[in-house]
């Protein structure tokens, strides 16, 4: 139903100079989205409270509402011309008025767990990127005429919105950073389980992909078969708060994903999403107290990146390489038996230096490493390494190792991607850890005490090395002028 209206909106975005990549134009959706979705809450806010004969204070003042500046209406519900801003008047309206406004909301809001906290944050991040105010008027139409005022008005939107982050992943050189498959994070959670009443949280959020679809999990079901039904009316008007309020908990450095991932989950029905916007790693690991642990985490945190030498001193392992302080985060943040799926680099199973096997030891020791899903190359589109997946508990050290080699039959790429068909066999033989071709059980008595070498070396396949696909290569070429190009930029900065 609104497919259309967002592929105009972008026509419009490409048509504006400050909008050169897809990841312009999604946060510029976004900012738009947000108040548009805002004042839809409202309007249904106000509606309930004067059915019950009660008042309704809103939260954005009547100037600066979304009905009033960006989408007025005529006594007979009809846009009106006359009244709206345009040009000019709507640019300088914009940027010298609704921006500090909105801004404003972070030093006034009560606390970061509120909506009005979370509006000054987005706004404090962002800019708008429109120069005219005929294209930002255009804009401004088009996603007047999208609604959230029904749940399945909601859940197309999602979708759609979810493919606009997909997309990211293809158009700048950060965009891969915000997007892990869904098909590889609905397989991850199917292996974890996560219950109402748990603590779910991600580190590194990015675009809030693991908590969008731990929530859809837990509220609708996994493929209908998850907690309940997949109308989610199983739930209970306790249960539906708990997910509101006390069960996702995110963090996230990024401005552009912070905002992003915001949105997503509000399209996803979260009103007031926990996500923090900060370095999770400039935090010290021995000020962490019980009640700041969780039950579940789920995340896919950025490596090949490097941390400063003052941000390593946080960590008992001293290590630039940031995926690596991440695992010692999200092991540190886990409870006593609460279970953990991560994302990492495949090269963490096997590297010499000495950071790695003290983590890897760390690890086995302080964690059930149950399971490693070895993914192909090509799981993540633009990236050149590949990747595997860590399923492991928190509290008893690690007995065996079971891997599953994921084989998809074909390549993958952006033509060809990921789909939930895939892991189908994973999910399947990792409930009772069963071996197979693709599968097979490690004791931990028998891997190497010195090298601690966890790489996946499958028994019943042949160890001549496989061709590799041309497309996996054409990635790792990208990556690597990726990194030489953030290399020079350093350099020029010095000079």
């Amino acid at each position: 139903m609104f497919e259309q209206t967002f592929r105009n909106i972008d026509d419009v975005l490409w048509k504006e100079a400050g909008c050169a990549t897809e990841l312009d134009y999604t946060e510029q959706s976004s900012w738009m989205l947000f108040l548009k979705y805002l004042d839809d809450l409202e309007y249904e806010r106000a509606q309930a409270a004067e059915l019950v004969g009660k008042s309704y204070a809103y939260i954005i003042d009547e100037p600066y509402r979304w009905s009033a500046w960006a989408a007025p209406k005529t006594a007979d519900s009809q846009f009106d011309h006359d009244t709206a801003l345009t040009g000019a008047d709507l640019i300088a309206f914009v940027n010298g008025e609704l921006f500090p406004y909105l801004q404003g909301f972070r030093d006034r809001a009560t606390g970061p767990d509120t909506i009005e906290y979370k509006i000054g944050e987005i706004f404090s991040e962002i800019r708008n990127k429109f120069a005219s105010g005929y294209s930002l008027r255009d804009a401004l139409e088009l996603i007047d005429g999208l609604s959230f005022r029904s749940q399945k008005e909601k859940h197309e939107l999602s979708h759609l919105y979810e493919a606009k982050i997909r997309n990211m992943g293809n158009a700048g050189r950060n965009g891969g950073e915000y997007y892990t498959p869904r098909p590889l994070i609905r397989a991850m959670i199917k292996v974890i389980k996560p219950k109402i009443g748990e603590r779910i949280y991600d580190a590194a959020a990015g675009s809030a992909g693991f908590l969008c679809e731990a929530h859809d999990y837990l509220r609708y079901g996994a493929d209908g078969q998850g907690d309940g039904k997949r109308d989610g009316s199983h739930l209970s008007t306790s249960d539906l708060e708990i997910l509101q309020t006390r069960t996702f908990y995110a963090k996230e450095k990024k401005s552009l994903p912070y905002v992003i991932g915001i949105m997503n989950m509000i399209l996803h029905g979260i009103e007031a999403p926990n996500i923090v916007h900060t370095n999770s790693l400039t935090e010290n690991l021995s000020d962490i107290q019980e009640k700041d642990r969780f039950d579940v985490i789920l995340a896919n945190p950025p490596f090949g990146g490097k941390e400063r030498k003052e941000v390593q001193q946080n960590f008992p392992i001293k290590t630039g390489e940031t995926a690596f302080l991440f695992l010692q985060h999200f092991i540190k943040y886990l409870k006593a038996g609460g279970r953990a799926a991560i994302v990492i680099k495949n090269t963490f199973l096997s590297n010499s230096d000495n950071a790695s096997r003290a983590l890897r030891k760390e690890l086995l020791q302080s964690c059930n490493l149950h399971t490693i899903l070895d993914c192909p190359g090509g799981t993540f589109l633009g990236a050149g390494v590949k990747t595997v997946v860590l399923f492991f508990e928190k509290g008893a050290p690690t007995r065996k190792i079971w891997t599953y080699q994921l084989d998809p039959g074909r390549s993958l790429g952006k033509t060809n991607p990921l789909n939930d068909n895939d892991l189908k066999d994973f999910v399947a033989r990792q409930a009772n850890f069963e071996d197979s071709e693709n599968s097979w059980t490690v004791e931990v008595n028998d891997i190497d005490p010195d090298s601690v070498d966890l790489s996946a070396k499958n028994p019943s396949k042949a160890k001549a090395a496989p061709l590799r696909d041309p497309e996996v290569i054409i990635n790792e070429i990208e990556t690597l002028d990726r990194e030489s190009e953030e290399i020079l930029e350093g350099i020029r900065g010095i000079l």
